[in-house]
């Protein structure tokens, strides 16, 4: 059964699609050994990333990923500091602790594998685990892909293998085997819904909220308080990580293109005249000013860095676009005087379920659709998520989510180097303001508009099926080719 905390899972930068995902999988891999009884029997992993994982993973860590995975570190609890320097820890030792138990051989550039020529069909995030053991017999061989969103998907060791930049034959890929499959809340959601026409249908005919609709179901699976709490918790740590990339005595990111940060510089010019962090929210003072738009700026940006920095976010709905809705939350929070707790909850609900629109009949991976799939989709999900707190109809939310996707159609996904840096980190601050902007236009109109939601987010997934793959996270067009690295 679905549920709105699948959207936003704590975990850490630089990627979603491309560390988180795959470091989910090389644990459940060593997970699977273990329930089977065979892990005792492995005496070598061998891994092979393709496809996009292969093109841009040396810049987002994949294999360090992988490497923690495989140790048995997940995204919530891995020492960060110990990934960022997993690559060079190991050239001092020939062997991992399999699981943080069984001892392998292990040499990290022979045993992880970047294959830049070929990937697998049904979809370019893939990754091939092979278990050895005595005499090099295969003890176990199995396929996973990462879907976006630091979401998973096994495959099968005999999916079929195509050039890097062929088109998957028909039939193949997870979209197509997948078209048509009703995939909704779930039998015993009060409120199933698939689509945003279905879910504005049901708020029509009860009279709830999108927040109720959704708190309606999240209770079905864990219980308001305990779901209430964890969201909060959700909201806690984007404020922390606003905080620490504010903050951050960190001067240069990490990976080569010397990417000054920018947030520690900006946050200490906008406080000097009145600091909005260090202030109560509900203070008179927090009412809208002409510099909102500038600390909306300064916290997305100061999200991505620590995401680019390798450091601890939140997934919302990728790390791609992790800025984003924490920036709007944070506006939320410190210039919107009725801003509280419950506020936080409805936004991140209502959020939420835009964002398993998309996910469900999209994508939200870079890899598949561009970044319009990522910082696009954020932007909705922000947009709409703030419409509720403001008061917004339930047609009002669909119509601020509605032109967060409409003006991002068609963004490509180009990163420079490979990194989630350049144009990444500018792009979370940009749609952040841009969601404010949708929940003022909607909220000056009654709910009323001419494009609907489902609308703009099928018309984003044909775009992503027409888009070249050079401009879907494989750093081999767009601004990655025409920016010199130095």
């Amino acid at each position: 059964m679905f549920s709105v905390l699948d959207m936003f899972t704590i975990g850490v930068g630089p990627s979603s699609s491309h560390t988180v995902g795959p470091m989910r999988a090389a644990h459940a891999v060593v997970a699977s050994l273990k329930d089977s009884g065979v892990l005792d029997r492995v005496t070598r992993m061998h891994v092979t990333l393709y496809g996009s994982l292969a093109m841009t993973g040396m810049g987002h860590g994949t294999d360090r990923a992988v490497a923690a995975g495989l140790e048995g570190s997940l995204p919530a609890d891995v020492n960060t500091e110990h990934m960022l320097n997993i690559k060079q820890e190991y050239e001092h030792k020939d062997f991992m602790l399999l699981g943080g138990t069984h001892a392998i051989a292990f040499h990290y550039e022979r045993d992880i594998v970047f294959e830049l020529w070929s990937r697998l069909a049904p979809h370019t995030n893939g990754m091939r685990f092979v278990a050895y053991g005595d005499g090099d017999d295969v003890v176990d061989e199995q396929v996973w892909y990462s879907i976006g969103g630091g979401f998973i998907r096994s495959g099968s060791p005999d999916d079929p293998m195509i050039g890097i930049h062929d088109r998957p034959p028909v039939g193949s890929t997870f979209a197509e085997r997948d078209e048509g499959d009703v995939v909704h809340f779930g039998a015993k959601s009060p409120y199933d819904f698939g689509s945003c026409d279905e879910l504005m249908s049901i708020c029509k005919d009860t009279g709830l909220d999108v927040c109720d609709v959704v708190m309606a179901n999240e209770r079905v699976i864990r219980g308001e308080r305990d779901t209430r709490d964890l969201l909060l918790k959700i909201w806690h740590t984007m404020h922390e990580c606003v905080i620490a990339g504010s903050t951050s005595r960190q001067e240069i990111l990490p990976g080569g293109l010397e990417v000054k940060r920018r947030a520690p510089g900006m946050y200490r010019r906008l406080s000097s005249n009145n600091d909005v962090l260090a202030r109560d929210h509900h203070d008179d003072s927090a009412a809208l000013e002409s510099s909102d738009a500038a600390w909306v700026d300064l916290f997305a940006l100061a999200v991505s860095e620590e995401n680019a920095g390798g450091g601890r976010i939140v997934t919302a709905p990728t790390n791609g676009a992790a800025g984003i809705i924490p920036a709007v939350l944070q506006y939320y929070w410190n210039f919107v005087d009725s801003a509280d707790e419950d506020g936080v909850v409805r936004f991140l609900l209502t959020a939420g379920a835009i964002g398993y629109l998309f996910k469900r009949n999209a994508s939200i991976s870079g890899a598949e659709v561009g970044c319009q799939g990522e910082v696009g989709s954020a932007c909705s999900m922000a947009a709409a998520g703030l419409c509720e707190v403001m008061g917004g109809t339930p047609r009002q939310v669909e119509n601020a989510a509605e032109i967060g996707i409409e003006h991002h159609l068609g963004l490509t996904c180009d990163p420079v180097g490979g990194l989630v840096q350049i144009p990444c980190i500018e792009r979370n601050a940009m749609a952040a303001n841009t969601a404010i902007n949708a929940v003022r236009i909607a909220m000056l109109g009654d709910g009323s508009h001419r494009v609907s939601l489902d609308q703009a987010i099928r018309t984003m997934k044909d775009t992503g099926e027409d888009m070249m793959s050079k401009y879907k996270e494989t750093a081999q067009g767009g601004l990655a080719v025409n920016v010199v690295e130095c």
